[in-house]
């Protein structure tokens, strides 16, 4: 797996460390970028967070890490952190959780189309589009 991901990052020019230790606990950092994913930057941030772990070799179980994520986007940490930390938040992540459980969702990426097709990993994603696109086409 890691010498693919060397290879596919490479391929990509993309910069890649393998992070250490992993995993690392994503919890805090996943509640976080669900409350990102409800603004405008959410995207761009779940881009910095994945840099600082798979590129920068950071852990990103650190608040302070996922803080200099968002402060890299000149987003202030304190109000998101505090709703990441809140009741609704985890509520919302573990039903979220649910349903790609339900879906059979594994790994990332993994993405399911509107017929309930299962694509796991990146080399998936080209197939993927043209199965949706097909499906789309027959309706």
């Amino acid at each position: 797996m890691w010498r693919d991901l060397e290879r596919w990052c490479a391929d990509l020019r993309l910069p890649f460390r393998r992070p250490d230790p992993f995993p690392q606990n994503s919890l805090f950092a996943a509640r976080v970028a669900l409350v990102a994913l409800d603004q405008t930057w959410g995207e761009e941030f779940c881009r910095t967070l994945f840099r600082a772990e798979f590129a920068d070799g950071r852990r990103i179980d650190d608040a302070a890490v996922v803080a200099d994520a968002l402060a890299a986007l000149d987003v202030d940490s304190a109000p998101v952190l505090a709703a990441a930390r809140s009741d609704p938040i985890k509520l919302r992540l573990r039903a979220q959780t649910e349903e790609a459980q339900r879906l059979g969702v594994f790994g990332a990426p993994s993405f399911t189309t509107a017929d309930g097709e299962l694509f796991w990993g990146n080399d998936r994603l080209e197939p993927g589009l043209r199965w949706a696109n097909a499906a789309a086409n027959r309706s």
